[in-house]
């Protein structure tokens, strides 16, 4: 009587971690309010830009980067992460951002993110993610200079993707 009690132990033990690893799904799985984001990735009259491209400032709403094949990219910086293969890959440079301050970087499908200003990686200050939100998949923030900056993508699945880059509030 004790072994069937034990395999279904056993198994439930096992099968945690993986339900622990899912990532949360549905729109207000998010850790902070993504209302203003998630109506910058969806609006349409967003910019589109091509990978490659540099503004003059960082957009007041959203932009859709066509991105290429990571070894037709030309990546200013190696990412972080190295791509995988039959991935999507592309940047942007801006060059600055309004004024110093805490910026969201908001994505609308899963993808790797490089913030590079004055030739270093910014590290995210902050991360939101769930799957199941139209327009939406992760958000980030950003402590940014008054200086310009380049915004690399990689790892992702599409052929583009919709950024806002938006003032933290």
């Amino acid at each position: 009587m004790r072994t069937p009690f034990l395999i279904t132990a056993l198994l439930l033990v096992v099968a945690a971690p993986a339900r622990a690893a899912e990532e949360p799904s549905g729109c207000d799985k998010f850790k902070w309010p993504i209302e203003r984001e998630r109506a910058a990735l969806t609006a349409p009259d967003r910019a589109k830009l091509t990978s490659g491209n540099e503004l003059a400032a960082i957009p007041a709403g959203g932009i859709t980067l066509a991105l290429v094949p990571p070894g037709e990219a030309k990546l200013p910086t190696p990412p972080e992460r190295a791509p995988k293969e039959g991935t999507f890959a592309g940047f942007a440079s801006f060059k600055t951002a309004p004024k110093a301050g805490v910026y969201t970087i908001s994505l609308s499908a899963g993808a790797w993110v490089d913030v590079v200003q004055d030739g270093h990686f910014i590290k995210p200050a902050a991360f939101s993610g769930a799957t199941d939100c139209d327009g939406i998949r992760k958000t980030m923030k950003y402590e940014l200079k008054a200086s310009p900056f380049t915004l690399q993508i990689s790892g992702t699945k599409e052929a583009q993707i919709s950024i806002a880059i938006l003032p933290s509030e």
